[in-house]
């Protein structure tokens, strides 16, 4: 791992599997996937490790402004940046700090992945690619989410039940989502600004998604580049796992600022 200067705000790092930061000029940083991997490997910032959930540092309304880009116009894995609640327990992939018990998903973010991800769920979403995404779920005792989902995992590879499984996972969450119009490899600044009322997705000073959906908070800012995939579909249930890569991946982050309370606009 090479030295990975400061990072801004109170962002710490989750590196698994070779991952790296790679600092740039401050403020800015890369997190960095090595090639030729096999198993998994993350490369992830966040300010939410070593916290509960109820310590997590945002809520509306809360602006999330940076700006981006990617080593590839389609790398292998996932990527992404904005808010959510870690709802795993650990951070994507298993890279997390102090392990909590699960929590229905609740997020504001940009999210990429690459084929075989086939992961939304919004009816008729786009099961991969890049895109403006929000989801908002009921709460649920962690125990029920523990026990519902180990029987979904397992219902779901069974044909007879996949559709069924499939459908009432989804139907736990409220979610909205919104193509991203931009090459990934190029600079393009992008905001989301979270309010009580619902959440605005900007690109480049160009609104592409704007929905009443909110999360419920408090939420952590998270941004990540790895090699793995999910599925959550209808025809192939639920499943999970890792994209060999040949190359190394990156992404690039700059000018992050975050603003508490209103904005005008």
């Amino acid at each position: 791992m090479r030295s990975m200067g400061s990072l801004p705000y109170d962002l710490r790092p989750h590196l698994l599997g070779g991952g790296q930061i790679v600092p740039i000029e401050a403020p800015s940083f890369r997190l960095e996937l090595p090639g030729r991997l096999g198993a998994y490997a993350d490369a992830q910032v966040d300010d939410g490790k070593g916290r509960r959930r109820s310590q997590f540092h945002w809520a509306p309304p809360t602006t999330v402004t940076l700006r981006a880009r990617a080593s590839h116009p389609a790398p292998p894995g996932t990527l992404g940046f904005g808010l959510w609640n870690d709802p795993f327990g650990v951070s994507l992939g298993g890279a997390g700090g102090a392990q909590k018990l699960p929590a229905a998903p609740q997020a504001a973010w940009f999210f990429y992945g690459a084929p075989p991800n086939d992961f939304t769920f919004v009816h008729g979403g786009a099961s991969h690619g890049w895109k403006a995404a929000c989801l908002q779920s009921a709460p649920i005792p962690p125990a029920l989410l523990l026990a519902g989902g180990a029987a979904a995992l397992v219902l779901s590879r069974v044909g007879l039940f996949r559709g069924l499984v499939v459908r009432r996972v989804k139907a736990i969450v409220s979610a909205t989502e919104a193509v991203i119009p931009a090459p990934l490899e190029e600079w393009h600044r992008y905001r989301l600004e979270w309010r009580p009322e619902g959440v605005r997705f900007d690109l480049d000073g160009e609104r592409v998604l704007a929905t009443s959906i909110s999360p419920r908070g408090p939420l952590c800012f998270v941004a990540w580049i790895d090699n793995q995939y999910a599925v959550l579909s209808e025809q192939q249930g639920i499943r999970f796992g890792v994209v060999p890569t040949t190359a190394p991946a990156w992404l690039e982050i700059a000018d992050l600022e975050f603003h508490r309370g209103p904005v005008a606009g």
